[in-house]
């Protein structure tokens, strides 16, 4: 554990920031499984805005993002 007030609180922003990618993470790859299954135009839509998201945020690249979107509409027309 960290004993200056500074290394504390960067600690704490740590854990926060952690906590909020997980969730984002887990957020974009739930919207694609669920894109895969319904093969509906809102779930596709909704896996879009998430992965979007992700890469705005830093949690995945731009073009893992676009690589995966592309793989997802290349399922969905098939």
């Amino acid at each position: 554990m960290p004993n200056i007030q500074s290394a504390k609180k960067e600690l704490r922003k740590i854990k926060k920031r952690v906590a909020l990618n997980k969730a984002r993470r887990e957020a974009f790859k739930e919207a694609v499984k669920k894109a895969l299954k319904t093969k509906t135009a809102e779930a596709v839509k909704a896996a879009q805005k998430a992965l979007d998201k992700a890469a705005k945020t830093g949690v995945i690249k731009k073009n893992t993002a676009a690589r995966r979107l592309s793989r997802l509409m290349k399922k969905m027309k098939a």
